[in-house]
């Protein structure tokens, strides 16, 4: 693995953990989206080692997250094991495709920013097109009361488990989008914790995986942790402050320009 010079990149990697932490509380996407294409094209981090060590940011971010919308009771239990049920061994078919092709380090590098620029800008499209998916929605006011479909459940969680797997990204906007496709009555928050949570269980296991490969660096997730959990909580706080509008269209033009760098790198 190579050695990253945080001795003088820690500056760069704590601001630019505090901006994507904000905007991460700010909007509640998924710090995979926002995180591995910054350490990717800023920090000259390489791709496995950048996926590796965002999953396991994103698995304690979204962990610190999960707590909450449990005592809320904005989570549908049922819903999350279904969604772990297709997740998780979607994450281990991912794995057990790259350990059977065993590309070197240069062709896995490619095949990662490939997938990346794929699922930025399916995210950055899904963000937008969410407020037409859900404007005229009929919600329900329990967290268990609609029954779990199962089959397009378990078939959503594997493929979210191979792409994040893949990329770190797809969790969040992506997987909200389709659930509140399967879901139409489910009230949003319910939509969203009820990811949030599931995202948890995927990014562990996914991460640590990584690590068992050598993909993660604890300094640099030490680092990155150091400047995104303050931005967190203060992009939390200010939560409603902007309009929903200004902020999803900003977030998709964020995540269509990290897409167009990372094109600039391939």
């Amino acid at each position: 693995m190579i050695e990253l010079p945080l001795s003088e990149l820690w500056p760069l990697i704590v601001s630019g953990g505090f901006v994507v932490g904000f905007l991460v509380g700010m909007t509640g996407v998924g710090a995979g989206s926002l995180m591995t294409p910054f350490l990717i094209t800023h920090v000259g981090v390489a791709p496995p080692l950048a996926v590796g060590t965002d999953l396991l940011f994103a698995s304690l971010t979204k962990a610190s997250a999960a707590a909450p919308h449990h005592t809320f009771g904005n989570v549908n239990w049922g819903l999350v094991g279904w969604l772990a049920a297709g997740s998780v061994p979607g994450a281990f078919a991912m794995l057990g495709v790259l350990h059977f092709f065993n590309p070197d380090t240069d062709a896995l590098s490619r095949i990662i920013k490939h997938a990346l620029v794929v699922a930025l800008v399916l995210s950055s499209l899904a963000i937008l097109i969410y407020p037409i998916v859900t404007r005229n929605r009929k919600q329900t006011a329990g967290p268990t009361e609609v029954p779990v479909r199962r089959m397009p459940t378990l078939i959503l969680g594997f493929v979210l488990g191979s792409i994040v797997t893949l990329t770190s990204v797809g969790a969040g906007a992506i997987g909200v989008v389709v659930l509140s496709l399967l879901y139409p009555t489910l009230m949003t928050r319910r939509l969203i914790g009820t990811d949030i949570v599931h995202a948890v269980p995927l990014t562990m296991v996914s991460g640590l995986a990584h690590m068992g490969m050598g993909n993660t660096d604890f300094k640099l997730l030490a680092i990155l942790l150091a400047g995104s959990l303050p931005g967190i909580a203060i992009g939390s706080r200010l939560t409603g402050r902007l309009p929903d509008s200004f902020l999803r269209t900003a977030l998709a033009i964020i995540l269509m320009f990290a897409a167009y760098q990372l094109l600039h790198k391939i």
